[in-house]
């Protein structure tokens, strides 16, 4: 039932992918019309708030601290989850992550499991893993399950299915679910998924999750969502697995003051989450609730991003979209040309440093650095300059960009030698000679150039160099006799 999943090491790169999406108007106009939404809709209730901007600072202080000390509290986390009856697994990697899932599905006795969204399984292929095992997943979130049964890929954190209209998605549920008959209203959809999962959450006894924080202080692992089917796969299996990249941990219960105001408000504009979650280990003496609960804390690299000065800031990140949805790139190209499963700003600077920069080294380039994303940003993640600073890796790693650094080479020994400069220009001017048209009314235009220089003509002309330099016009008029007139 899962979609083919976004993989930054078999992905094309950002600029191959976003040029074939730049031709599919209805998807950029069904993520036009998204993010115009929640962003209209984000402002109004932020402009509520007197405090916003101290809300912010609060966070990002409390992110930084948590990433500080950030060894201290996940030990702290285990202790207090464990003590409660929980079970910790710590997975260093995305395969030992998938390894130990699959491991205990197995463990349960179950063949299926049930979801909440999840961005972190999203980011280690679980679906695909699970049915390798023979263990059905069945996504529960409406958008996961509209991608799932789409065959499709998530291209917004918040929203995965925000690139699909209605009728986009009353097609695939007439497809999937035999409803030739399903009317076309938002009633009619969610009355349809709400019938085809109900059967999945009395039927399914183990449940997977990620989790929005994990709490050192209590052992807590938080859930937010909208539509309770998060509080359904919560209450009603019998084993709940969570998996946690381990910058998900906060230090205190309080800290969700501050993180539970800024976090529906950014991600979807509502002034708080209409579930949110709480669970702290396992109850024998309580009928409800999972009677197995493990938590499966993973790396998968962030350790290395952990010990990058100006890097580390990226796992400040709460995961609520606000840069998506400001991104003037990806409102143009969706999120399926970044070929992650985290798009947008912060994927422009999360993927690379989770891939531990082998792959996916276009997406920093994937931003025009106007910097709305970090004025959006509801813990301050600086995401422009991380992209400067990873851009720079690039170019030390000698990354896809070869060419352009030689070029930027050759510049640098040029314009450090008048005599070269001029001889350049001179060769620049025989070079065009025969790519110059003119427009009739005189002016020389340049509207295609070969090989890599092509970039600059696909969507602009460029005018021709001008016949006579600032420099030779000023010595021509030194030399022609006005050395005696007028100063």
């Amino acid at each position: 039932m899962s979609g083919t999943a976004l993989d930054p090491t078999t992905a094309a790169t950002f600029p191959m992918a976003a040029r074939g999406l730049m031709g599919d108007t209805q998807l950029r106009k069904n993520v036009k019309h998204a993010t115009d939404v929640i962003q209209a809709k984000r402002a109004r209730v932020v402009g509520e708030m007197p405090d916003w901007q101290e809300l912010r600072e609060s966070g990002r202080r409390l992110r930084e601290h948590t990433m500080r000390y950030l060894d201290a509290y996940l030990e702290e986390f285990e202790r207090n989850f464990t003590a409660r009856g929980g079970v910790v697994h710590w997975a260093a990697d995305a395969e030992e992550a998938r390894r130990i899932v699959v491991g205990l599905v197995k463990a349960s006795g179950s063949n299926e499991v049930i979801k909440i969204k999840s961005m972190t399984t999203e980011e280690i292929q679980l679906n695909k893993a699970l049915e390798a095992a023979g263990i059905r997943p069945y996504e529960t979130d409406l958008a996961e399950l509209i991608i799932q049964l789409g065959h499709d890929q998530p291209s917004h954190i918040v929203v995965p299915a925000l690139h699909k209209n209605r009728q986009q998605i009353r097609e695939i549920f007439k497809r999937e679910m035999n409803l030739p008959d399903l009317g076309g209203t938002p009633q009619d959809l969610a009355d349809a998924a709400r019938l085809f999962l109900r059967e999945k959450f009395l039927k399914v006894k183990t449940g997977v999750s990620g989790a929005n924080f994990l709490i050192a202080e209590t052992g807590g692992v938080c859930v937010v969502e909208s539509e309770g089917n998060g509080r359904m796969c919560l209450t009603l299996p019998e084993t709940l697995i969570t998996i946690a990249g381990i910058d998900k941990v906060v230090p205190r219960l309080k800290d969700l003051e501050v993180l539970l105001q800024v976090l529906p408000r950014s991600a979807t504009g509502e002034r708080m989450n209409p579930y949110n979650s709480i669970w702290n280990g396992v109850d024998p003496a309580r009928n409800d609730g999972p009677r197995a609960f493990h938590v499966v804390l993973m790396d998968n690299a962030r350790t290395s991003v952990l010990a990058d000065a100006e890097g580390r800031q990226t796992l400040n990140c709460i995961r609520c979209g606000a840069c998506q949805n400001a991104c003037p790139v990806y409102r143009q190209t969706g999120g399926h040309a970044y070929g992650s499963v985290y798009a947008g700003p912060i994927g422009a600077i999360l993927t690379p440093q989770l891939q531990e920069m082998k792959f996916a080294q276009t997406l920093p380039y994937a931003s025009s650095l106007c910097g709305a994303c970090y004025e959006v940003c509801p813990v301050k993640i600086n995401i422009p300059e991380v992209l400067i600073h990873l851009r720079n890796k690039v170019v030390v790693q000698g990354g896809p960009f070869k060419a352009e650094a030689l070029a930027m080479r050759a510049m640098a020994m040029i314009f450090r030698s008048e005599r070269r400069f001029r001889a350049a220009q001179r060769l620049g001017r025989i070079a065009e000679t025969p790519l110059v048209r003119e427009d009739g009314q005189g002016e020389g235009w340049i509207g295609w150039l070969p090989g890599l220089l092509g970039g600059w003509t696909q969507v602009r002309d460029l005018r021709e160099m001008p016949k006579q330099t600032f420099r030779e016009w000023f010595e021509a008029r030194e030399a022609s006799g006005n050395a005696g007139g007028e100063r």
